[in-house]
């Protein structure tokens, strides 16, 4: 018996490794994701999985320059390499997750991590690798780039969720457990309130991160160049018909995107409304769980969230008023990543038994 619980032991210590590595990893990658499409580095390598058929972009310098097939696309160095260091870091992810998936099977008899779970984190990387393949094959098309956006935080967020849910540590239980033994009486239990809450929140944060991959592939973040107006205008000229097309077609290369400006203006002007729905939802769950007295140690995880919630507000009104620098809008990526794992860590506690 004492045997079974030392291995239990050892193998959430090695999920505990893998999956906080896992979340470190994953959150450069989707940062690094940001800052290539952000720098016009899509494309950089125009072939997948290597760049101008070689392994790194230092030996593809020859076959760029006579491949005919590169003719179009010519080796640019800087870009090449930014390309390859992101699929280099998510093919290094894959394996990480792979072996929390080979490690979740090996001890499925612990029962540290559901099979289905680890099972389900481990397709949806093979499914993230897929878009990230068609994301260049395909020359950017908006409707993969936002999909690859939002598997890479798919796959942040599972790791941080399977992370949270280990044992033989402090993320949250004991305090839960307390917070419940705290409400008393009848009717609806505050923490059901605070994890529908928290649940509204994590989808309107969803729908948000769609929406800005959607303003960021369709190259729609200086549609609207002032704040709080559009143009000067509260509501100005929208295209709202092109806007949101998903599907015009292959053989297109979107790089400086496709759409006319009144079809920007509506994309912008949405991602603004879905920016307030969401804030409003996530400051509403946070707010709710502040004023609970029996969830007064889940106080921490609700100021997170405002704080998480705070940044990104004030990143994405100073990329507006700063023109979108290249740093700016790579950090509002990396604030969206941060805002989801508050989300989770707050419904997670909210969750646990």
């Amino acid at each position: 018996m004492g045997q079974n619980r030392m291995a239990a032991n050892s193998v959430a210590r090695w999920l505990r490794r893998l999956g906080i590595g896992g979340v470190v990893l994953c959150f450069a990658v989707v940062v690094l994701g940001a800052y290539v499409r952000l720098s016009a580095a899509g494309l950089g390598c125009p072939d997948w999985p290597g760049c101008y058929g070689h392994l790194t972009p230092g030996g593809a310098e020859h076959a760029a320059a006579t491949d005919a097939v590169y003719a179009a696309r010519p080796l640019e160095p800087g870009k090449a390499w930014r390309e390859m260091l992101h699929r280099y870091a998510a093919g290094a992810l894959g394996l990480v997750i792979l072996a929390i998936t080979a490690l979740a099977i090996s001890a499925r008899r612990t029962r540290l991590v559901s099979i289905v779970f680890a099972l389900a984190l481990f397709a949806t990387v093979i499914v993230q690798g897929i878009l990230g393949m068609l994301t260049v094959t395909w020359q950017l098309k908006p409707l993969i780039v936002t999909l690859h956006l939002l598997f890479g935080m798919t796959t942040l967020g599972l790791l941080w969720w399977l992370t949270l849910s280990l044992p033989l540590s402090s993320w949250g239980d004991a305090s839960l457990r307390s917070a419940g033994r705290a409400v008393q009486g009848g009717g609806a239990s505050p923490i059901n309130s605070a994890r529908q809450l928290a649940s509204i929140g994590l989808l309107a944060l969803t729908v948000q991160i769609a929406l800005g991959g959607w303003t960021s592939s369709n190259y729609a973040a200086l549609a609207c160049p002032d704040l709080p107006t559009c143009q000067h205008a509260w509501w100005p000229h929208g295209d709202y018909r092109n806007a949101f097309v998903l599907w015009r077609g292959l053989n297109i290369d979107y790089e400086g995107g496709v759409l006319d400006n009144p079809a920007r203006v509506a994309i912008h002007l949405t991602h603004r409304f879905g920016a307030l729905v969401a804030s409003v939802a996530l400051a509403f769950a946070a707010v709710f769980v502040l004023r609970q007295r029996g969830l007064s140690k889940l106080r921490p995880r609700a100021w997170a969230l405002l704080a998480a919630l705070a940044l990104q507000l004030a990143i994405g009104a100073s990329m507006v008023l700063k023109a979108l620098p290249l740093w700016l809008a790579t950090l509002h990526t990396a604030g969206a990543a941060l805002l989801l794992l508050a989300t989770l860590a707050l419904l997670r506690s909210l969750s646990a038994r």
